[in-house]
């Protein structure tokens, strides 16, 4: 177990800050970070950022890939490995440009936390992923009980779901001024809704996927 760095838990609390306030990145995006400095600090048993150097990079690459997924057993995917990598790239590129770490941190050394040109087309390589037909959720739809209020309201999410098309996030976070039923729309405001990168759209529904989902 690494032991506890003050120094470096000062520091990353700022890099923290910063990337909230003046990158305006998310809170999910700041915890991959976080697990991503994390994972660094207990490969280097919790040595001082002020000590960071390339081989440090080198090492803790090599663990990466010696490193498996504790539930399947395999191999970390190289996506994980990507942006762990990638994470920690960003953050000493900065701080080699903050106060009392200028004269001890090379930018360069930061470049060391890379992967292969062909394992970076892996990681960022789109696949498909399985779902289900239309059939297979009416046929979930018309099975499901219903009697409860919390039964019929897990229904109509599901089906909501499927004539929306909406994540999980933007469900969560629907009001009822965002579906118009009458033109079998749904405006995904992003003021209000959580959206993939906070963008605004409308989706629409047809009135025989409606009535096939039985609302």
């Amino acid at each position: 177990m690494a032991r506890h760095n003050a120094a470096n838990t000062r520091i990353k609390r700022e890099y923290f800050d910063y990337l909230k306030e003046a990158n305006r990145r998310d809170e999910a995006s700041i915890d991959a970070v976080a697990k991503a400095l994390a994972r660094f600090e207990a490969a280097t048993g919790g040595k001082d950022f002020k000590h960071f150097h390339r081989e440090q990079a080198k090492a803790f690459k090599r663990k990466l890939d010696a490193e498996t997924n504790a539930r399947t057993g395999k191999p970390l995917a190289r996506a994980t490995v990507h942006s762990t990598l990638s994470n920690l790239r960003a953050f000493f590129v900065w701080l080699a440009g903050q106060p009392g770490y200028k004269s001890r941190i090379q930018y360069s050394d930061a470049d060391y936390f890379n992967l292969s040109e062909k394992d970076v087309r892996i990681a960022r390589a789109s696949r498909p992923k399985p779902v289900p037909t239309l059939e297979q959720v009416h046929h979930v739809l018309a099975t499901m009980p219903s009697v409860t209020d919390i039964e019929r309201r897990i229904r109509a999410l599901i089906a909501f779901a499927i004539l929306t098309g909406a994540r999980d996030g933007a469900l969560a976070s629907f009001k009822l001024r965002h579906v118009n039923l009458g033109e079998g729309e749904v405006f995904q405001d992003a003021r209000d809704v959580r959206t993939k990168a906070s963008k605004s759209f409308t989706t629409w529904f047809s009135r025989w996927a409606a009535k096939r989902c039985k609302w």
